[in-house]
Formats: C-alpha cells, sequence, structure tokens
C-alpha cells in the first residue's frame, strides 16, 4: 500500500488532497448546521440547497487550487501551510453567509463562523491523520535507524528536532558529560550518563551513535568515538553549523601543511646543486629503489641536472607508478629520456641487462629494506636485499663499465645493534673492497641519519596518530636521533658522489641529535593541541612510552672511528675506517648465498655477527631462525 502512495505521480497526489479539501467542505457543513439546530424563517427547497452546496464545493476548489494548499506536501506542513488552510475556511464561511443570503436562507453570524472553525479544524486534522497513517506504514516496511545523540548542547539538541520528522532516522536519547544537562529532558529525549552508554543500546535498540560535539577538539573526538566502536557501535560525528554554511572556510583554507624542517631544531642546509651537478649532466644515471622516499627525492634532484637519461629502477610496482606518474613531467621539461624498471637488485641477469643495454654511466644505489623491525623479524631477507643486493649490482656495474657508483648508507650500520644497521655495514664493506679492485670505476659511500618526512620516520607516524586522537607513541623517554629533511640529505648525497675518488665513506654533518620525546610534543602543539600529561590532565594528546624494539638504540653515531677529514662542503666529511680484506668480503658473500640457498637464518646472523664489530643477535632472531 504504501508502495502504492509513494509511487504516485505528483499531480495524482495533489488531486487527491484536493478532493480530501472538497469532500470535506459538505461534511463539515452539514455536521455543524445539525449540532447548531438552526430553525430557517424560510424552508429552502431541496434544489436550493443542493445548488448551494454545489457553489461551495466550486468556490473552495477554486481557492484551495489558488492558495497552493495542494501543492504543500503532507510532511511539509507548518505554520505557513496551516495558515492557508485558515484562509481558505474563512473564506468558504464568508462564502457560505453570501449564498444564503441570496438564496433567502438567513442563519445567524455565530452558524458561519462555527462553520468555518469546524472546516479548519476537520481539514487540519485529516492532514495529521494521514501524515501519521503513511508514515506508521511506511516504518512498518522500512524501520527507522535508531541514533543515540553524544553531546546534549546547542548543536545535539537541533540534531534531535531536525530528526522529529526524518523518514529513515529515529534519535532516542542523549548521553552527556555535562552533569548540569544530565536527568533533563530536550527536545522531548532524556539526557543520560555516558557511562548508561550500555544499558540505552540495550535498551533502545541503538543503531549509530552520533557526535553532536563539534566545539571539542578532534582528538577527543576521536577517543569518544573509538571507546564507542569498542562496544560494536557505528559513530558518526557531526560539523558545527558554522562549518556547515561555511563560515569557517576562510579559516580552513589558510591551514597549510607543517614543513618538516621545522622539526630540525636548526636551519637547513644550502641546498645548491652547483657540485653535485657535474658527474650527472648529459649522462645516463641509474637510481635503484626509486620509487620509495629518499629514491624519488634523488630522482627528481637527478633531473634538475638534465641527465641524459634516468632510469628508475624498484621492486614495488604501486612505488615505481607512482615514482613514474610524478617524474614524467620534469622529464618531459628536462628533455631526458625516463625509463622505468621493475625488479630486485638481487636478479643479476635482469641488473646484468639493463647495465649494459642502457649503457649506465652513475648508479645511486638506494635500494635497501631499511625499517628495523621489519628486518629485524625477516632477517634473512634484510641481509641478502641489503648485502647480496649491493654485493651483485656492484659486480655488474664494474664488468658493464659504469663510472661511479654511490651506495646510500645509513648511521645505524655504526656499531650496530640490529640487522639492518649489520647489513648496512655489510654493504659497506663490499663497496669498499670493490673500489680496491675497480681501477675504471669509482665506488663510494654516503651515510647519514634519520630523515623527516620518509617513509617510517617519526613526523609522519606522529601525524596520524593525533589524527587519530592519540596517543603518540615514543620508544623511550630519552632516545635521540640525527634529523635532515629528504631534500637536503639528497643534496648532499649528489655533492658527496661528485667528490669521490673511490673507496670513501662520506659522512654527512647533520647537526646535534634531537630528543625523540621534545619532537613528539612539538608534533602536538604545532597541530593546535595541547598535551595531556601530569601538569596538564585534560589536554588533548597524551604522549605514551612503549619501550625500545628489539635491535634500537637509545643514541644513535655517524662515525666508527674518530678519524675524519674535511671536503670542499662544510657539511660532508671523509671518515678514515677499517675495511675487510677480500678474503673476509668473498667468505662473508659465500657463507651469506649458502644461507639463502639453505632458508636459514641462523646461518645468516652468524655471519654478521662475525664480520661486523659490536654486532650481537637478539635472542628474537635466534629463536626465530630455521635450522636449515
Amino acid at each position: 500500500m504504501i508502495i502504492f502512495f509513494t509511487s504516485l505521480p505528483r499531480e495524482a497526489k495533489r488531486s487527491i488532497l484536493l478532493t480530501v479539501d472538497v469532500v470535506l467542505l459538505p461534511i463539515a457543513y452539514i455536521f455543524t448546521f445539525t449540532v447548531q439546530q438552526e430553525t430557517f424563517d424560510v424552508a429552502p427547497s431541496a434544489g436550493t440547497g443542493a445548488l448551494v452546496l454545489a457553489l461551495l464545493v466550486v468556490i473552495t476548489s477554486g481557492v484551495s487550487k489558488a492558495l497552493k494548499i495542494p501543492n504543500i506536501q503532507l510532511n511539509s506542513y507548518d505554520v505557513n501551510g496551516m495558515g492557508r488552510i485558515a484562509a481558505l475556511s474563512v473564506i468558504v464561511a464568508v462564502a457560505t453567509g453570501v449564498l444564503h443570503q441570496i438564496a433567502g436562507i438567513p442563519l445567524s453570524s455565530g452558524s458561519y463562523v462555527m462553520f468555518g472553525i469546524v472546516y479548519f479544524i476537520v481539514s487540519a486534522a485529516t492532514r495529521v491523520v494521514m501524515l501519521e497513517v503513511l508514515t506508521a506504514m511506511y516504518r512498518r516496511t522500512n524501520p527507522r535507524c535508531r541514533v543515540l545523540i553524544y553531546g546534549a548542547g546547542t548543536t545535539g539538541s537541533q540534531l534531535a528536532r531536525a530528526l522529529m520528522a526524518h523518514e529513515t532516522i529515529k534519535a532516542v536519547a542523549f548521553v552527556d558529560d555535562n552533569t548540569a544537562l544530565q536527568g533533563l529532558s530536550i527536545a522531548g529525549l532524556p539526557v543520560k550518563l555516558p557511562t548508561d552508554i550500555d544499558r540505552i543500546v540495550a535498551e533502545k535498540q541503538v543503531d549509530r551513535v552520533l557526535l553532536a560535539m563539534p566545539s571539542l577538539s578532534h582528538p577527543k573526538q576521536m577517543q569518544i568515538a573509538r571507546r564507542l566502536e569498542k562496544k560494536g557501535l557505528e559513530v558518526q560525528a557531526l560539523p558545527s553549523f558554522a562549518q556547515l554554511i561555511g563560515e569557517e572556510q576562510a579559516l580552513l583554507d589558510k591551514l597549510v601543511p607543517i614543513a618538516p624542517a621545522q622539526f630540525l631544531g636548526r636551519k637547513a642546509f644550502d641546498q645548491s646543486l652547483n657540485f653535485g651537478c657535474s658527474h650527472l649532466v648529459g649522462r645516463t644515471v641509474l637510481v635503484t629503489g626509486g620509487g620509495g622516499s629518499i629514491g624519488s627525492e634523488l630522482c627528481r634532484q637527478v633531473l634538475a641536472c638534465k641527465p641524459g637519461k634516468l632510469i628508475v629502477f624498484d621492486i614495488s610496482e604501486y612505488a615505481l607508478y607512482e615514482a613514474e606518474r610524478a617524474l614524467r613531467p620534469l622529464a618531459l621539461e628536462t628533455g631526458t629520456e625516463l625509463v622505468t624498471v621493475l625488479g630486485s637488485v638481487t636478479e643479476q641477469r635482469l641488473v646484468r641487462r639493463v647495465l649494459q643495454d642502457q649503457k649506465v654511466n652513475v648508479v645511486l644505489h638506494a635500494a635497501a629494506y631499511k625499517h628495523v623491525p621489519m628486518v629485524e623479524q625477516n632477517p634473512l631477507v634484510g641481509l641478502a636485499n641489503n648485502v647480496l643486493g649491493t654485493w651483485t649490482l656492484g659486480r655488474e656495474a664494474r664488468e658493464a663499465g659504469v663510472e661511479r657508483f654511490i651506495l646510500v648508507s645509513s648511521d645505524k650500520a655504526v656499531r650496530p645493534t640490529n640487522v639492518m644497521g649489520a647489513s648496512k655495514r655489510l654493504a659497506e664493506f663490499v663497496v669498499q673492497d670493490l673500489a680496491e679492485r675497480s681501477p675504471g670505476t669509482v665506488f663510494a659511500m654516503v651515510r647519514f641519519g634519520n630523515v623527516l618526512g620518509s617513509s617510517g620516520s617519526v613526523v609522519p607516524l606522529f601525524q596520524e596518530q593525533i589524527a587519530r586522537g592519540g596517543p603518540v607513541t615514543v620508544t623511550h623517554r630519552d632516545v635521540t636521533r640525527f634529523f635532515m629533511t629528504i631534500e637536503e640529505a639528497v643534496s648532499l648525497v649528489l655533492m658527496a658522489g661528485s667528490f669521490a675518488r673511490g673507496g670513501e665513506v662520506f659522512v654527512l654533518d647533520m647537526g646535534r641529535s634531537r630528543r625523540i620525546w621534545d619532537m613528539a610534543r612539538q608534533v602536538i602543539e604545532d597541530a593546535g593541541y595541547t598535551v595531556r600529561d601530569e601538569a596538564n590532565p585534560d589536554g588533548d594528546i597524551g604522549i605514551e612510552e612503549i619501550g625500545l624494539r628489539p635491535g634500537e638504540k637509545l643514541h644513535e653515531e655517524l662515525l666508527v672511528g674518530e678519524g675524519h677529514a674535511t671536503t670542499a662542503h662544510e657539511k660532508i666529511f671523509a671518515a678514515h675506517e677499517a675495511r675487510l680484506s677480500e678474503i673476509e668480503v668473498a667468505s662473508a658473500i659465500r657463507a651469506l648465498r649458502e644461507a639463502l640457498a639453505t632458508g636459514n637464518d641462523k646461518a645468516a646472523l652468524a655471519v654478521a655477527e662475525r664480520f661486523v664489530e659490536g654486532y650481537h643477535p637478539a635472542g628474537q632472531s635466534l629463536a626465530s631462525g630455521s635450522a636449515g
């Protein structure tokens, strides 16, 4: 039945409402004058009375159309709609008196007034009844979503009133932290305690919770939402009415992302590429790991040097696609041929074919598994990729006659306590060994610390945690790290590469190390929130200490030894460090290849422990190792 009425065309619905207005007229007419018990001085003929009623019907129909009363939807009747029905009732009452006078049927003026009142009441009441009947039928076939409104303030009460006539949503109650509102009834709904939510949900069969507290900070809203979602409830937040009508848009337009450089605690380095471009102009350059954070920035800055060809090499299809999409316009501007290669640097045949077919002049080797906990849990894969990949790429580069090979290394390679650091130290040994035995190719490496804004960096992680409402997590209250921006790190890598003569370990001056706890506080405050701690228990975001992860240090270092020499750039130093002999490197590579062939984690970790000074495998890694 409800489907039949709702599917009727608009004109048909108007005709039904007009018919109701017309049919109600004789009913109100007969009822009024029967109840009034009027006695006519001159008894009218049946024909005269019928003619009067017929004329009244015509007048009612015409006036109703003129006032557009049938055009008003049943669920949209308000004061304006009722006013139009009142106007129709007055006109019909006056018309009745005039027609009675013309027909010689005198009645008291009170009867005309009563007739108008009766007609107004039955007409208005009929619409109310029709709406209730249709609504009940609709709700029987389409149950409404029952919602609990969290927040009984101005926004919450306005929301409740707006939902009163909603076809698909029904508000059942409020909850609010304000004790002054608890126990009251607002917009016909009770205000309960937040601690009563479980009982309310069960009794009222709540489907969803609407957060109606736009003035509450976003982190606190997210904290409430997470508590409710743990109860199995769907949660939605309502924006403020100022946001809905755009009053806050001008302010929102002014908000910009926080530049990573402001977390350095120092002035960023001058990123002039005057030195870094000398060995790249017009050359064919291969960047491994070109889809990663550092690799993609290497590609951008290399393109600024106008090479003849840029080859982007990455194991991730999606990362390679995104890099190619971002770099293509820059390559067109500089007239550089852009080539993408999907694969791993451990694939010897692929590496050989790319280096020889593309006639590569310069290799910038940034491909590595560098997420410390992930490599700690997968030591064999990490060592194979970072060490054997470097060995494969370096050997093939030498055989292909590549002019320059630069390894992007890490400060975690210095006296490492984790597998990732040990793998990077072994990769440095490989490059140093190749430098000793490759007169035609310049091999060197550049070592630096954490890069702000890269994948896995703390700042993006903190910002993501803040967006979820916190808390921000830090491994240890006293942990420190060296930081620089991606742009300045890559700029210095290219400069160091231009200085290389063979076998150097270049170290970037990254200034003073920064305490991660202080950075977490700065990220929270720069996002416009307050830190919740003992001094400020009502703050927006808390900072939690979760403990150092396996293999992590409290403080990182940049140099293995004490000696280092200056270079042409004040922020680049050349370290003097011990290296492995040719026999030791060959032994390490052979042992790693055997461990990879047999899937033996313990054997791979034993290689790192044997050749990397100070490294000892964590008990967890050894326990998880395969016995082969």
